[in-house]
C-alpha cells in the first residue's frame, strides 16, 4: 500500500479532491497551513512513506539520504528549479511534472501586466491613494500597435502570442528552439534571434524556464541593449535579471516601467525596486488562480502512479 505524504497546503481549498485523496490513500499525511517545509521539518514529515506530493519543498541530498523509503515524488508546481533530477536519480526517486499546466493564469497575468505598465497604473493610482489627483496628471500608452517581443515561446510564450491577437500588434518571438510551425499560423508574428529582439521590442515579456543558461542572462550588459524608453514584463521566474541595474535605468527613463510578478529573493518585501514610481510588483501569484492550483494538485495526485525517472541534463533540466 502506498504511503503518501503531502508537503503542501492547497489540497485544504479543495476539499472535495483532498476526500478523493485520502480514501484512495487511507493515512495520508497532509500538512497543515505554515511555513513550507524544508530541510529537518521536511524528513520529520515524510519519514516513512514511499512517495510525496510536493510544492517547492527541495529534496536535498540530506533530505534524500533521511529518507530510505521514499521513491516517488510528485510535484504540485510549476516550476522544478527546485529538484535537482542527480540527486533524485541517485537514491532511486521517480518525479512526476507536467510542464505548462498553468499557462493561461501565467500569459493572462503578462499581458495584463503589459497594459499596466503602459498605463502607468502604478503612479496613477498611488496619485489617488495619496489625494493628490487635483487635474491632469499626465499619459500612459496603448498597447496596440506596439512591438512586443516574447522571449521564451514555450507553452505560456505561445498561449501570450495567441492572447496578443486582438490588440494589432507586431510580435517578435525569440527561443532556443524552432517553432516556425507555430508562428506560421499568425500574419504578425516574426522569429528574432535574442540581440534583435533585445533592440526592436517596445514591450518585452520573459517567458524562460530557469536553468544554467537563464539565471542572470537579464544582465546591465542585456539591459543596456533594450530599446530606450520600453516596457519589460517578467512573469516567468526570479533570478534572471539584475535587479539593481533594472533599478537604475527605471529611475534614469531608460527602461520606461517594469512589472515583475517574481523577484531574485522571495519573499521580495522591502526590495527597493517595489519604492520606485514605473515599477510594479506582485507576490508570484502568476498561477494563484482556482482553475490553475486544481489543475497542478490534480497533476500531482496523477503523479502518483505515474511517476518517470529524471534526466540530468535533458528538458526541464537543461
Amino acid at each position: 500500500m502506498t504511503k503518501l505524504a503531502v508537503t503542501l497546503p492547497y489540497f485544504d481549498f479543495f476539499p472535495g479532491l483532498k476526500s478523493e485523496l485520502a480514501a484512495k490513500y487511507p493515512g495520508a499525511r497532509f500538512v497543515r497551513p505554515g511555513p513550507m517545509l524544508q530541510g529537518e521539518a521536511l524528513i520529520d514529515f515524510v519519514k516513512g512513506c514511499d512517495t510525496a506530493v510536493i510544492g517547492l519543498n527541495r529534496f536535498t541530498e540530506d533530505v534524500c539520504n533521511a529518507l530510505p523509503d521514499l521513491k516517488v515524488v510528485s510535484l504540485c508546481s510549476a516550476g522544478v528549479d527546485h529538484i535537482d533530477p542527480a540527486v533524485l536519480r541517485k537514491h532511486g526517486i521517480r518525479m512526476w511534472w507536467v510542464p505548462g499546466i498553468n499557462r493561461i493564469s501565467v500569459s493572462e497575468l503578462a499581458v495584463c501586466y503589459m497594459v499596466f505598465a503602459l498605463r502607468r497604473l502604478q503612479l496613477f493610482s498611488s496619485v489617488l491613494a495619496r489625494g493628490e489627483w487635483k487635474g491632469p496628471i499626465g499619459f500612459g500608452g496603448d498597447l496596440r500597435g506596439r512591438t512586443v517581443g516574447v522571449h521564451g515561446v514555450g507553452h505560456i510564450g505561445k498561449e501570450v502570442v495567441k492572447l496578443l491577437q486582438p490588440y494589432g500588434v507586431r510580435i517578435l518571438a525569440c527561443d532556443r528552439v524552432d517553432f516556425s510551425d507555430f508562428y506560421r499560423q499568425f500574419d504578425n508574428v516574426e522569429k528574432v534571434d535574442a540581440e534583435t529582439l533585445w533592440a526592436r521590442s517596445d514591450v518585452l515579456t520573459i517567458h524562460l524556464s530557469k536553468n544554467a543558461t537563464t539565471i542572470g542572462m537579464y544582465s546591465d550588459e542585456v539591459l543596456a541593449k533594450l530599446k530606450p524608453g520600453m516596457i519589460l514584463v517578467n512573469c516567468a521566474r526570479g533570478g534572471m535579471v539584475d535587479e539593481a541595474a533594472l533599478a537604475a535605468r527605471l529611475n534614469s527613463g531608460a527602461i520606461a516601467g517594469a512589472a515583475f510578478d517574481v523577484f531574485n529573493i522571495e519573499p521580495a518585501n522591502g526590495n527597493p525596486l517595489l519604492r520606485l514610481p514605473n515599477f510594479f510588483g506582485s507576490p508570484h501569484i502568476g498561477a494563484t488562480t482556482l482553475e490553475s492550483w486544481e489543475a497542478m494538485l490534480r497533476s500531482g495526485v496523477h503523479g502518483i502512479e505515474h511517476a518517470y525517472e529524471p534526466e540530468p541534463g535533458v528538458y526541464p533540466f537543461d
